[in-house]
C-alpha cells in the first residue's frame, strides 16, 4: 500500500507509485490523465480548485454500463429483460465497484483532502466506486473503447459470474416480496434498530410476514441488515436452510420493542415453495 504523506498544498494523499497501479490494471495512460482520475473533489478544493475526477467518473460510469450490458446480453441469451436488469444492477452497484477497488488497493492512490482523510475516506465505498469509474473513463479517453472494454472484462467478469450464481440473492428484499406474493402471505414489513456512535453505527432488522417475525439480520447499514433479514425469511418460507443456521438450543432473538414473538434466523421449516420464476442461479448460455 502507498505511504500516506503531507502534500505541498496541505492536503493528504497517497504517495504510492501510480505506475504500480497501472501495472495492476494492465493499461498505459498519460500521467496527467491518471492524476485527474485519482483527484477527489475534497483534495481539489483544498489545493486551489484543481480539476476533479467527476467528469471522468461520469464518462466511466457509462462505459462500464455499456460493457456490462453487452456482456450480459450476449452471455445469457435466454434470460428475460427483467433478470438481465437485476444482474446488471448487482454488478454496477456501489458496493460491487468498491469491492473491486479494494482488491486493486485503489484507495492508497486517491488524492483526498484533510476532512475525507480524517473520516476514513480511503475505504469509503462511494469514493472508491467513483474513483474506479473515473479510472475507467480515463482509460477510455486515452486508449479507446477496445482497451477500456478489456479492462472492464478483467475487473468485472468475475463479478458478473458471481451475480449470475446468486439467483434470488441478487436482491433478497425483492425476492422475498415476490415469494410472499406468490404464496399470498402478505407484504413483508421491516423494523430496524440502530446502535453505536455516529461514525460506527450498527443496525439490526426484523421482517414480519403475516404478523409473524420470520427473519432478522445485522449490518453496518440499514439496507444490509434488511437484506440479511429478508434472506432468512426467504429461506424459511421456501423451506431452504440458511447458509449459517442457528445453533441448536439457542433461544430466539426477540424483536424490537413492541414486536410480538421472536425472529426466525433462517433454517428450514415453514411453508415449502418453489423458488419464484426468474430467481434461480444462471450460468452462461442461459442455464
Amino acid at each position: 500500500m502507498g505511504v500516506i504523506s503531507q502534500s505541498p498544498g496541505g492536503g493528504l494523499n497517497a504517495s504510492g507509485d501510480p505506475a504500480g497501479l497501472l501495472r495492476v490494471l494492465g493499461v498505459l495512460i498519460a500521467p496527467d490523465s491518471l492524476e485527474r482520475a485519482l483527484t477527489h473533489r475534497s483534495y481539489a478544493y483544498e489545493n486551489g480548485n484543481l480539476p476533479t475526477n467527476e467528469r471522468l467518473e461520469f464518462l466511466g460510469d457509462s462505459v462500464l454500463g455499456l460493457v456490462v450490458t453487452d456482456t450480459l446480453y450476449r452471455g445469457y441469451p435466454n434470460l428475460p429483460e427483467g433478470q438481465l436488469a437485476k444482474l446488471r444492477a448487482a454488478v454496477v452497484q456501489m458496493g460491487a465497484l468498491a469491492d473491486v477497488a479494494r482488491e486493486l488497493d485503489l484507495g492508497a492512490f486517491i488524492k483526498l483532502g484533510r476532512g475525507e482523510e480524517g473520516t476514513g475516506g480511503r475505504d469509503k465505498g462511494s469514493i472508491l466506486a467513483d474513483t474506479l469509474e473515473a479510472v475507467i473513463g480515463a482509460v477510455y479517453i486515452d486508449c479507446g473503447l477496445d482497451e477500456a472494454t478489456r479492462l472492464v472484462h478483467r475487473l468485472f467478469d468475475p463479478v458478473i459470474a458471481r451475480a449470475a450464481r446468486l439467483g434470488a440473492g441478487l436482491d433478497w428484499k425483492t425476492s422475498l416480496q415476490e415469494l410472499t406474493a406468490v404464496e399470498t402471505l402478505g407484504v413483508p414489513e421491516y423494523q430496524v434498530q440502530e446502535s453505536g456512535p455516529d461514525h460506527q453505527k450498527s443496525f439490526r432488522a426484523w421482517v414480519r410476514v403475516g404478523g409473524e417475525i420470520l427473519g432478522s439480520g445485522e449490518g453496518r447499514t440499514k439496507k444490509a441488515a434488511e437484506q440479511q433479514a429478508a434472506e432468512a425469511a426467504w429461506n424459511k418460507i421456501s423451506g431452504r436452510p440458511a447458509e449459517t443456521p442457528a445453533t441448536p438450543g439457542t433461544p430466539a432473538t426477540p424483536g424490537p420493542a413492541g414486536a410480538p414473538g421472536g425472529s426466525g434466523s433462517g433454517g428450514s421449516g415453514g411453508m415449502t415453495s418453489p423458488q419464484p420464476g426468474g430467481h434461480r442461479g444462471v450460468a452462461p448460455g442461459g442455464q
